[in-house]
């Protein structure tokens, strides 16, 4: 029998009044079951912590919803079909709609704009100093994944881009040393702190702290993030911890590099052209029960010619073979960390999420000089041999090259949506996730349709890891976790949540269940039912004005609480006392 004591004035224990024990036990006894619910799926929490699950975060960059195998792409992906399939794959989570706030966000758990990075990595200033949403570089209120984690007991390893921190690319110095990798809870990092540049050579090379070369004649980046990841978990380290491992490769983000061999792969597949492309991967998803047979697919973007119309139909063909070269080399690399787990005997208690920072991109890179600023050819291109641009005589992949695939590709990668990366429209914002964890997800190939963000990756990590989020680091408050867990989504459970927002250049979004309200840059508000019109098709704002205010007025408080206004493109929009919401 448990006695029940409490402390006296004078410092003896005495028991409690029966009646007070009646009520005591009885909430004691509904926190009891709460938290065993809680703990459904993290038995291990509390077990010696080389028993508690490892964590792989894996990240693609400027990947389409529909690219992977899984998810209707054409594009060989049999590692992560793999995965998918003996795991979980999620219909409806979102991005940021961009790589730096997406980082921000996988990190914190925060909405972009409260870790400091609301749009990219440098400052905007109004006044005698930056907007407290827009400092470019992780705040002091925020703590990150491998902070939390590192601090409960984890190995905390990062094999990629971090992309949270300013960057001179002219000199290769870091203005903000103090929110670089290691500073900011890695034990290990190899990668870059820039954001894109060419994978034969990347700027800004890092091992830990230190400024490195490549160092093979072959070098090619994903290789290397790829094999750098299999190193980390074959580590002595990880056998007496349980590690947390975020894999963040630049692929497919442009140049358009590829090898030869996976460029090889795909010789004729897209011959058929963007139009089809789309058809096919429309029916795949349908089968496939990722998207409703009753939902109509996104007309082609109006900026975008038939096949039929397109000139130099061979080399647009041959630009998409490449873009997939590098998504396939991707997928080989995450099959040497999958193996890297299977003989280390740690695949069975491994959560991995896989997931893309946003959708397509339609970015054309139109001079000679290509992705100026983003890359250094110096060291292994002669003087004059740079080929950039989007160029019908220039075929992409070779390390001469820089390039990327264009709006009509864009458009098909991000199959059935509108817009692309930039936007906070479907086609900006939708990512695959693949969920993965033997140990407790034995519901293999399922889908779940909850609504997910970026913001609760951290959530989820804490309580897969037992650990605890923070209210304070040293003598700094930190800000309170946005996101929720997706541990109740595992075992098909709602989400508990009111609403989920986004704001990016302008573009601003929420959703509220079935409701998504968004908004262009200086365009009006339209209104979505997500569980009938998933393509944003059917705009119902003016049948339903109340609901439209109401969300209206939800994300301007949030913007005003999340930081994201006072904002550099929104300056039509007030103070909370004098509201303004249309340009």
């Amino acid at each position: 029998m448990i006695q029940f004591l409490a402390p006296t004035q004078a410092g003896c224990r005495r028991s409690f009044p029966r009646h007070l024990l009646h009520r005591i036990t009885t909430h004691a006894l509904t926190a009891a079951v709460v938290i065993l619910l809680q703990l459904h799926y993290s038995k291990s929490v509390n077990a010696h912590p080389r028993h508690r699950p490892n964590i792989i975060v894996m990240m693609a960059d400027d990947m389409g919803f529909s690219d992977i195998g899984c998810y209707g792409g054409e594009v060989k992906t049999p590692t992560l079909d793999r995965l998918a399939a003996g795991g979980l794959r999620f219909t409806q989570f979102y991005n940021t709609g961009r790589c730096c706030p997406t980082r921000a966000s996988l990190m914190t758990g925060l909405y972009s704009h409260q870790a400091g990075i609301g749009h990219m990595v440098r400052p905007h200033i109004r006044g005698e100093g930056p907007l407290p949403g827009y400092l470019g570089h992780l705040n002091d209120e925020c703590v990150t994944i491998a902070e939390v984690l590192r601090r409960s007991g984890y190995r905390t390893m990062l094999a990629g881009k971090w992309h949270v921190t300013p960057f001179d690319y002219d000199s290769l110095v870091a203005s903000h040393r103090a929110t670089w990798p290691l500073q900011r809870g890695f034990h290990e990092f190899y990668g870059t702190i820039a954001g894109a540049g060419s994978f034969f050579w990347p700027e800004g090379l890092m091992r830990q702290n230190t400024f490195i070369d490549p160092d093979t004649e072959n070098y090619y980046y994903t290789d290397a993030i790829s094999d750098n990841a299999a190193r980390f978990v074959r580590s002595r380290e990880n056998e007496r911890r349980p590690f947390f491992l975020y894999v963040a490769y630049t692929a497919p983000h442009w140049p358009l590099h590829a090898l030869p061999e996976d460029i090889e792969k795909y010789d004729g597949v897209y011959d058929k052209g963007w139009d089809r492309v789309r058809e096919e991967r429309m029916a795949r998803m349908v089968e496939m029960g990722i998207l409703k047979p009753s939902w109509k697919m996104s007309p082609r973007n109006p900026f975008v010619k038939s096949w039929e119309e397109a000139p130099h139909k061979h080399w647009e063909a041959y630009r998409m073979a490449v873009y997939a070269a590098q998504i396939d080399r991707m997928d080989q690399g995450i099959g040497k960390i999958v193996t890297a787990l299977e003989e280390t005997d740690q695949l069975e208690n491994t959560l991995i999420l896989f997931l893309a920072d946003n959708g397509g991109c339609h970015e054309p890179i139109t001079g000679r000089q290509g992705g100026a600023g983003f890359h250094t050819f110096g060291k292994t291109l002669p003087e004059g041999a740079f080929r950039g641009g989007n160029f019908p005589d220039t075929y992409p992949g070779p390390a001469d090259t820089f390039a990327s695939y264009g709006m009509a590709w864009a458009n098909a990668s991000n199959t059935p949506f509108r817009l692309f990366k930039h936007f906070v429209h479907e086609g900006g914002i939708a990512s695959p996730l693949v969920v993965h964890w033997p140990h407790e997800i034995q519901q293999g190939g399922a889908l779940r349709h909850q609504p997910g963000h970026l913001i609760d990756i951290m959530a989820t990590c804490v309580d897969v890891a037992g650990a605890r989020y923070p209210q304070k680091v040293h003598d700094q408050e930190i800000l309170p976790l946005e996101g929720k867990s997706l541990v109740p989504a595992f075992a098909d459970q709602p989400i508990e949540r009111e609403a989920i927002y986004w704001e990016h250049e302008g573009n601003r979004a929420v959703r509220r269940g079935k409701w998504k309200l968004v908004a262009r840059y200086k365009r009006p508000w339209e209104l979505y039912d997500m569980e009938a019109d998933r393509a944003e098709l059917d705009n119902l704002i003016e049948s339903e004005p109340e609901l439209a205010q109401s969300m209206i007025d939800d994300w301007h408080a949030w913007a005003w609480r999340s930081r994201a206004l006072p904002s550099p493109y929104l300056h039509w929009l007030k103070e909370p006392d004098q509201r303004g919401y249309q340009p």
